[in-house]
């Protein structure tokens, strides 16, 4: 069993910056690759970026690419999701996840079987 906890979340305007976090526990969760997902209302869950505990491969989506950086802390089993430049269209709850995926395969949510509460996210214009 693998449990996420996310926090950082927050109200932010255009062009401003947050730093939302996900810490992970359970005895296996080292095996997992960890994901940020976003849901906003109305629109289906999203990948945003996936990293990997070992060797720290990172994988993005085309829309926050060079905007957004995961990150992870292995002394603190914390997973990070800086996000920059922010826009109005960011704004969305963001959900942590963990799961065993396969190569390629890292944006598909039905591999992640771990999932975090959520943190809302609100960018405004």
């Amino acid at each position: 069993q693998v449990q996420l906890v996310e926090s950082g979340g927050g109200l932010v305007q255009a062009g401003g910056s947050l730093r939302p976090s996900c810490a992970a526990s359970g005895r296996t969760f080292r095996w997992y690759r960890m994901g940020w997902f976003r849901q906003a209302p109305g629109k289906e869950r999203e990948f945003v970026a996936a990293i990997s505990w070992s060797g720290g491969s990172t994988v993005y989506a085309d829309s926050v690419k060079g905007r957004f950086t995961i990150s992870e802390d292995n002394a603190k089993n914390t997973v990070y999701l800086q996000m920059n430049s922010l826009k109005p269209e960011d704004t969305a709850v963001y959900y942590c996840a963990a799961g065993i995926t396969p190569a390629g395969h890292a944006e598909a949510a039905a591999y992640y079987a771990y999932w975090g509460q959520g943190t809302q996210v609100t960018v405004s214009s």
